[in-house]
C-alpha cells in the first residue's frame, strides 16, 4: 500500500481564483475576498485524490503543491560524440561563408 497523498497550500501565491475549492470543496475554503484555506492537515483520502490534484493541475498560480511521494525520475542516457557528430564545416553556412 502506498503512503497517503499529502499537499500544502502556499497562501502567498494564491490569487483567489476559487477553482480549488470548486473542485476539491472537502479541502479548500475560501474566505471573504476569495482567497483558499487548506481544511484539515493536508492528507488526501485515496478516494478524493482525483479531485484534489485535479484542483492542484488547475490553479493558476501553482498555489498547491503535493509533498514527497514521488518515485526517482528514470535517468536518461547521456549522447554520444557517435550519436551527434558535429557538422562538416563545408555543409554549415556559418563556417562556409556563405549567407542568403
Amino acid at each position: 500500500m502506498s503512503e497517503p497523498t499529502k499537499i500544502r497550500l502556499d497562501r502567498t501565491r494564491c490569487d483567489g481564483f476559487g477553482i480549488c475549492a470548486k473542485h476539491a470543496p472537502g479541502y479548500f475554503s475560501l474566505d471573504d475576498w476569495g482567497y483558499a484555506s487548506l481544511i484539515g492537515d493536508g492528507t488526501v483520502a485515496e478516494a478524493d485524490r482525483g479531485a484534489v490534484l485535479r484542483a492542484l493541475l488547475d490553479c493558476p498560480v501553482h498555489a498547491i503543491i503535493e509533498l514527497g511521494g514521488h518515485p526517482p525520475l528514470p535517468e536518461k542516457p547521456h549522447p554520444t560524440t557517435e550519436e551527434s557528430p558535429e557538422p562538416h564545416p563545408a555543409h554549415n553556412e556559418a563556417i562556409s561563408g556563405f549567407v542568403r
